[in-house]
Formats: structure tokens, sequence, C-alpha cells
């Protein structure tokens, strides 16, 4: 099934959200015994091309039987790692963090999924500082200062996406880094998928944005956008087929 059939199947609208929202993550309706898959959108925006691509992987793993669960991080109150070292205490260390927050009982479900997700924006050529916070919380519980291992709870298919203004032969994005070796290390090669030449914007004549064309960016959206959301549903769609670690 593909994503446009998937959406009349199921009546969902292009950028409908799932399932419940409280506190930033949205619950997709479940059943016992499903794939669980946690997605994190590090996107500021509710409805543009980030969290339109995340619903597309979370629409492409339900019709494979998954259960979803969003978290926005923007709609949450936490901070990166504040260094307590909680997680390397002796006799009581932990690969997840201990630090008590909002994020916490995120990342203690993340230690139990059966796939991950991530999904930011490109933001002067990283991922947002929310989503990088994020991620100092998720992998530094994983680095060992014994043997300087990195080792998850759990071992699980990763998905990692990421939106830009860029070209696919003009940006200056780094993707996820670092961070993408200590995901490499501690869960296998993530898959990797990205939407290049993104609208800033819904409407360009509003914003002092003249250094771009609308009309350009209206014929590369046209050309793309529905087969990037189609990229992003089948991803989601393989992820929730994808047998675990």
């Amino acid at each position: 099934m593909d994503r446009r059939s998937f959406l009349k199947k199921s009546g969902i609208g292009a950028i409908a959200v799932t399932g419940l929202a409280l506190g930033g993550i949205i619950y997709a309706k479940t059943e016992k015994n499903m794939k669980k898959i946690v997605i994190i959108d590090g996107g500021p925006r509710r409805n543009m091309n980030t969290a339109q691509m995340l619903e597309s992987v979370a629409q492409g793993a339900e019709s494979a039987g998954a259960e979803v669960k969003t978290v926005r991080l923007y709609d949450m109150d936490y901070k990166g790692c504040i260094s307590c070292m909680a997680c390397k205490l002796k006799g009581k260390a932990s690969n997840v963090c201990k630090y008590k927050d909002a994020l916490a009982p995120v990342l203690e479900d993340i230690s139990q999924a059966d796939g991950l997700v991530l999904g930011s924006p490109i933001y002067f050529g990283d991922v947002t500082g929310q989503m990088r916070a994020f991620l100092e919380r998720l992998t530094f519980p994983w680095l060992s200062y014994n043997d300087y291992s990195i080792t998850a709870p759990k071992r699980m298919p990763v998905l990692l996406v990421t939106t830009m203004n860029g070209t696919p032969e003009r940006n200056n994005s780094n993707g996820f880094g670092s961070m993408e070796y200590c995901i490499t290390a501690a869960m296998g090669e993530p898959q990797k998928l990205a939407a290049y030449n993104t609208y800033q914007v819904k409407n360009y004549g509003n914003y002092e944005l003249a250094g771009f064309s609308e009309e350009a960016k209206q014929q590369w959206r046209n050309g793309h956008w529905e087969e990037d959301l189609q990229k992003a549903f089948e991803a989601g769609r393989k992820m929730a087929e994808t047998k675990t670690f």
C-alpha cells in the first residue's frame, strides 16, 4: 500500500496528526504485540516540512501494523545533559539518563522500543538545539568511561530524517554530526532520508526573502515533495516490517 492509498483508506488528511496529543507526545491507537516505534520531532513548526515528513513515516509504520508514539520536543520542558553523572555511579550505572524531567519517560520508552525515528530541520548546517539537547540525554548514558564502549539498552532500526533549504548539490548540512557516530556504534547503521529545497514559509511575499525565487521553490516542490513524503511513508513501513536486532 502506498501513502495515498493509506490516506484514502484511513480517512487521514495529508498532514493530520493521528491519535491523542498530551504534553508534546502523540499517541496512536495501539493493540497488544504491535511493534513499537518512537518518533522524535525536533522541529519547531507543527505543520511544516519536518512535521509532515515524520507524519508520513508514522502513517507508513501504522499501515504495517506498528504502534507509533510521536514526541514533539518543542512542546516539552527539558534540558540537555547537566553532567550530574548519575548514570555513571558505581553499582548504579545506567544506560538510560537518570535526570527526572519531562524527557525521562520518553527516554525510558525509547529503551524499550523496536524502532527509533529522529527528525529535524537543518539550521546553520546542524540539527536544532532542541534535538541536540535531546541527543545528549539519549547517548551520554550509553558511553562507558571504563572501556569507552557505546552500548544502548536495546539495538533497533534507526531512521534519521532531515529537511533543509539547500539543494542536493548545494547545502551545508552536517546532518546529525558526531551524534550519528554514537547512534551507529550503539544501534547499527541508521537509514537516512533528506528532503531538500523545502519551503521556508507559505507566502514569500510577506517576508524579507528576496534571495529566493518563490516560483523556483514551487517548481521544485511540485516535482519532489510528494515523492519525499512517499519515501518517508515507505521508510516507516519498512521499519515496522524489519526484524529487530
